[in-house]
């Protein structure tokens, strides 16, 4: 199988016109096929507010009502997704913006009201990811560059977490290429000290998840993250990286962030 590189950036790159320059520098060196998924920053928030509308969040999770949702759309599917492409092909990457809608790339389910009525908030499964629209994308050339934006198939379109998009297309095009899947954040990798860079953990197998979180080494929020990342990688995923978005050069290296298989 030929080798694909699924990268996700959120709003530390994006936020942040250096660090997006440099990221799209090392992303662009990057060989093969390879796709680009990215969420929102900060700027979708202060769009918000300078049209008056407020931003609801429950724990740390946005509340998508219908103007939020028009808000979303022209952010991230317009102003962000737009800015990487042009920034791509001015570095000579042929990259192609999309939305789930596109192509009809990625379906999703608006998710149903419980405890919490999310709104306009898409959920994935098994069957939301069209292997075959992406397949023919990658090997017309075509860098992909998918924003958060789905849709249902029957016109309305959905905010859709940017990580779980990155891992429902990881996991799809597992069956067609061997997929390594790429989270770049704020931290050098998963640490055993959290205020200390140096201490990364290089590597981490599947058998040894369990004993990192009993002995506290892998703690709170990063649980869940790795937690996702073992889900996508016996589901057919290579291998999952978690590291810095300035960092991303040392992958070919063997030295990027932390490095997650079976």
């Amino acid at each position: 199988m030929q080798k694909l590189t699924i990268i996700k950036i959120g709003g530390n790159v994006i936020d942040n016109s250096e660090n997006l320059h440099h990221f799209l520098n090392d992303f662009t060196a990057l060989e093969g096929p390879k796709i680009l998924i990215h969420g929102g920053g900060k700027i979708a928030t202060e769009t918000s507010a300078s049209l008056g509308i407020e931003a609801k969040m429950v724990d740390g999770r946005r509340i998508t009502d219908i103007d939020t949702l028009r808000v979303v759309t022209m952010v991230y599917a317009g102003l962000i997704n737009k800015n990487i492409v042009a920034q791509l092909q001015a570095k000579g990457t042929n990259a192609i913006g999309l939305t789930g809608t596109d192509g009809n790339i990625i379906k999703a389910k608006k998710r149903p009201v419980k405890e919490i009525d999310y709104g306009f908030v898409g959920d994935l499964d098994e069957s939301s990811v069209s292997v075959r629209s992406l397949t023919k994308l990658l090997q017309a050339g075509f860098v992909p560059v998918l924003c958060a934006i789905t849709h249902d198939g029957e016109t309305q379109l959905l905010n859709t977490n940017a990580d779980t998009i990155a891992s429902a297309v990881a996991v799809a095009m597992s069956s067609v290429y061997e997929t390594h899947l790429v989270y770049c954040f704020e931290k050098k990798g998963v640490l055993k000290d959290v205020n200390d860079d140096a201490t990364v953990v290089r590597e981490i197998r599947s058998a040894d998840f369990e004993l990192l979180k009993a002995d506290g080494t892998v703690a709170g929020g990063m649980i869940p993250k790795l937690h996702n990342a073992f889900e996508a990688i016996n589901k057919g995923v290579t291998s999952v990286y978690i590291g810095k978005a300035d960092e991303l050069a040392e992958i070919e290296k063997g030295t990027f962030g932390t490095k997650l298989f079976k």
